[in-house]
């Protein structure tokens, strides 16, 4: 089967939309029916995230790591246990598109790496828009790498040693990790994840805190 982990901390507010995306990716045509399990890692949450998993129906865990690479770690092992072939991750503030699983299992690659589209630039002054617009590349073999729109196959991953138990990052050191040992990836710009660009961000030095900081950087000559 294929799964689907998305760790979560105090995300009640943005979570249901991200498992509506996630359940009707599950189900396209191009998938042949092949089961897909979806699993919520509810890290320290202390809202009402696991009310809303619920409410879906999704299979939600519990865990008090406060550290992202521990819980997108512990949430593989899960989904391997289970016999996952292929593991796809995104974040709780993010909406998948409706072909994201189907493009990712088709491409017959060990891993992929996807672009993300912010959902809301209101938060943020014009300057920090057109200051990402600049840095940032949407096109094939763009080379970012987001935990939000990221998915490997089983073997690979294992090969790589999975995730590391780190707060921040864990996914550039993942992809680092299957580089080293010679996994082919994609780097493709279609079926984009759409994500937050909050203030009120999750992770030190993660996607929202790079955002805020653009506020305060120059551009490079």
């Amino acid at each position: 089967m294929i799964a689907i982990v998305v760790p979560a901390h105090n995300e009640e507010d943005l979570l249901g939309d991200c498992i509506k995306s996630l359940i009707a990716a599950s189900v396209h045509e191009d998938l042949n029916g092949e089961p897909v399990e979806i699993l919520i890692m509810l890290d320290d949450c202390s809202d009402g995230s696991a009310r809303v998993a619920a409410i879906h129906g999704v299979t939600a865990h519990e865990c008090t790591y406060r550290n992202v690479g521990m819980t997108r770690a512990e949430g593989a092992r899960m989904m391997l246990e289970r016999g996952a072939r292929w593991l796809a991750f995104t974040d709780a503030d993010s909406v998948v598109p409706y072909a994201w699983l189907a493009h990712q299992v088709t491409l017959e690659v060990d891993a992929v790496c996807g672009i993300v589209d912010i959902d809301d630039w209101s938060g943020h002054s014009d300057l920090v828009r057109q200051r990402y617009d600049a840095l940032y590349r949407p096109v094939d073999d763009h080379r970012h790498v987001h935990g939000a729109n990221l998915g490997v196959d089983a073997q690979a991953y294992q090969r790589a040693g999975g995730f590391k138990a780190l707060a921040v990052h864990e996914d550039v050191h993942l992809v680092a990790d299957l580089e080293r040992t010679g996994a082919s990836i994609a780097w493709i710009s279609g079926n984009s994840v759409t994500t937050s660009a909050r203030k009120d961000y999750r992770c030190e030095e993660g996607f929202g805190d790079y955002l805020n900081s653009l506020a305060a950087t120059s551009l490079p000559r």
